[in-house]
């Protein structure tokens, strides 16, 4: 679907996390192998829902549970929802008759412990999100000034930095604009009835590794208007790009996550919770860390200026360390100089992304199943 990218790398290439993958058994989503979340016992991948039996994926509010059971326990929660059981209120609960009966199933979510309090509503999450940056900035007025110290003053941008962010905002502009075009081209995401037979799981696991494609594509187009970068040589060009591709997909990733519903959008179209990450081929171990460091990277409220500073200098990174060029260099310090420049209250810090991207991606061929053979 992508085409070379006329600096000796394919589109397709840095996309060995998915091309190595299979898309995923019946019996296999949603495993959680050797997952462990917060203080939580470390689970060891044959864990029950403490509600339904169904195949628990972590602790959530309180009780080892599936997705599915979480998901009703939190809505119910929000809606105040008050239903109604049709049998006399002792339906036995099991993967069938959750969907039978939520009167029941409600009770049964408490009575395995499921604590109301640990549910936030998205207004709850607004205010508390907002009472702490108050609190941080009354704290932050409120300390004393220390006449040794005086206020640091950052240097103001200079016109060519001004310049350089202008263009690079535009470009990535550009980019994104380019890639919905490849939206109608996109295995569509499948409909069928039987979501578990092998061609609706071949047909996701398409599906996203075509999105793969399409984002690697955009990062390689991104890169060939960076300032200087088709000043390296051919080899440097894709030393660069191969290195820092997954770090970049990750930051692209970030900046698609929306908080309100707990998913990640693609080509404005295409929406995606932790479940269809499951249902695609990628395993619950790599999901969770995505989706934390997504989380994460939006509390930041990171602009369009912010993101395409920090994406340019992790793919000027990727190789500076290794030796690359003098000139990578130079456009690394210069991209780094003008991210520091923007001031605390604007920027991130120093580039994310290095080793979340090192624990999430260290061997790329793990995060699916390997193909099934033809």
């Amino acid at each position: 679907m992508a085409h070379s990218a006329g600096v000796g790398l394919e589109a397709a290439e840095p996309t060995a996390l998915l091309t190595r993958a299979e898309p995923p058994s019946e019996h296999s989503e949603l495993r959680p192998q050797k997952r462990k979340k917060g203080p939580a016992p470390k689970m060891l991948g044959n864990e029950l829902c403490s509600v339904c039996g169904d195949k628990a994926s972590g602790f959530h509010y309180n009780v080892l549970s599936c997705e599915g059971c979480k998901g009703f326990f939190r809505r119910s929660v929000i809606k105040g929802a008050r239903y109604v059981c049709h049998s006399g209120g002792h339906c036995p609960m099991d993967t069938y008759m959750r969907r039978k009966c939520q009167e029941c199933r409600l009770r049964k979510c408490r009575q395995a412990g499921m604590r109301e309090e640990c549910v936030l509503s998205e207004e709850q999450i607004r205010l508390k999100k907002l009472k702490r940056q108050e609190e941080e900035q009354a704290h932050a007025t409120s300390l004393p000034l220390r006449a040794s110290s005086p206020p640091q003053i950052l240097p103001q941008l200079s016109p060519e930095q001004l310049g350089m962010i202008e263009k690079l905002v535009a470009a990535q502009q550009q980019c994104n604009r380019r890639s919905f075009s490849d939206q109608l081209r996109v295995t569509p995401w499948p409909m069928a009835p039987d979501p578990h037979s092998r061609e609706a799981r071949q047909q996701r696991f398409a599906h996203f590794t075509e999105l793969a494609i399409v984002s690697v594509q955009e990062i390689v187009d991104f890169a060939k208007q960076l300032p200087g970068f088709l000043q390296l040589s051919r080899e440097d060009q894709i030393a660069l790009l191969k290195t820092s591709t997954i770090e970049v997909m990750l930051l692209e990733t970030s900046r698609r996550y929306n908080p309100g519903s707990e998913s990640i959008t693609f080509l404005k179209d295409f929406s995606y919770n932790r479940e269809d990450f499951a249902k695609a081929g990628l395993q619950v171990e790599f999901i969770n860390p995505i989706f934390e460091f997504s989380r994460a990277m939006n509390e930041l409220q990171l602009n369009d200026a912010e993101f395409a500073l920090l994406i340019a200098i992790s793919i000027f990174s990727a190789g500076v360390e290794e030796g690359q060029r003098e000139t990578a260099r130079g456009l690394h310090q210069g991209g780094l100089q003008a991210h520091r420049n923007r001031g605390p209250a604007q920027r991130a810090g120093p580039a994310p992304g290095r080793e979340t991207a090192a624990h999430i991606c260290g061997s790329p061929a793990c995060i699916c199943h390997h193909p099934p053979s033809p």
